[in-house]
């Protein structure tokens, strides 16, 4: 019985070892006797025992590494602590595992490196503002780097940008002036936009009203004209029928009554509103002959005291 036992775990032990699976997202790197014999793919293989084993297995996966933080130096002489993250795959389960020690490891050192270098290229702004481009030139480079290794760098993203503690104040001084700026800026193009504004309405009521004046005047004089022309025009069909009835039958006579009324009316209005005595001019002559004959009278008796 107990060598049944042995004997049922020594077939065990060979299937054990005969048999492999490879799950779907490994890739498996087989030795035989020590020296590299084959890549296996997922599926099910056969292996000789004692002869072929299992050396590397290597998940075929997109993978995510993190970059630590690291302290770099840009263009304009400031220090800034960066990290990030790497994707990478891996592409040839041979060269990951003869290739390089440690892909993972020497993915993420060179990952430091490279972003130091590409940090030093450019200035503080520029690092903010062009996150896109250095990402990719970091990708660009650590793949360029990375081909002997059978991996493939897939992309790489900058998680934090941290400039030192002067740093930031600085930046923060500068932005509050930056934003200082731009509010004194933006009040002074209002007040502009205002006077503009206001000059315009002024010329356009200086406008409407020299028009308005204009044609005022205009109307005017066309009103004044027209009455003008209107009363001229009575008064010429006025005379043209008194000269028609001047040309009748008794036309003089009747010309002579009607002034001689209108001479009647004329003077007693004038005698009504008159301060003064007003006379017709026969009285005003007879008044004067009577002073007249008053003079006369005195001189003469002048004369005659004189001879007495």
């Amino acid at each position: 019985m107990f060598e049944f036992t042995i004997f049922i775990l020594f077939v065990f032990f060979i299937l054990y070892n005969l048999l492999l699976i490879v799950p779907m997202r490994e890739v498996h790197v087989i030795e035989r006797l020590g020296k590299f014999r084959v890549v296996l793919q997922p599926g099910f293989h056969f292996l000789i025992p004692f002869f072929d084993r299992v050396a590397y297995r290597h998940d075929t996966r997109e993978q995510v590494l993190d970059v630590p933080p690291q302290s770099c130096i840009s263009k304009d002489n400031t220090q800034l602590e960066v990290d990030g993250l790497v994707y990478l795959k891996v592409m040839d389960g041979k060269l990951a595992s003869y290739g390089i020690e440690d892909y993972r490891r020497a993915a993420v050192n060179l990952a430091q490196t490279t972003m130091r270098s590409e940090i030093g290229k450019l200035s503080l702004s520029e690092t903010f503002s062009e996150r896109d481009s250095l990402n990719e030139s970091i990708v660009r480079e650590i793949d360029k780097a990375s081909d002997p290794w059978g991996i493939k760098v897939l992309r790489y993203e900058i998680k934090n940008i941290t400039p030192s503690f002067k740093v930031i104040h600085t930046l923060e001084k500068q932005m509050e002036a930056e934003r200082s700026k731009r509010a004194e800026i933006t009040l002074a193009n209002a007040e502009k936009a205002a006077m503009i504004n206001l000059s315009e309405g002024e010329r356009q009521e200086a406008i409407n009203l020299s028009e308005g004046e204009k044609q005022k005047r205009i109307n005017e004089a066309k009103g004044t004209a027209q009455e003008i022309a209107i009363v001229a025009r009575a008064k010429a069909e006025a005379m043209t029928m008194v000269s028609e009835a001047l040309a009748l039958e008794g036309g003089n006579e009747a010309m002579n009554m009607q002034l001689k009324e209108q001479f009647i009316t004329q003077l007693g209005k004038i005698l009504n509103e008159a301060d003064i005595s007003v006379v017709p001019a026969e009285m005003a002559k007879l008044e004067g002959f009577f002073e007249g004959m008053e003079q006369v009278t005195q001189s003469v008796g002048q004369v005659k005291g004189g001879r007495a």
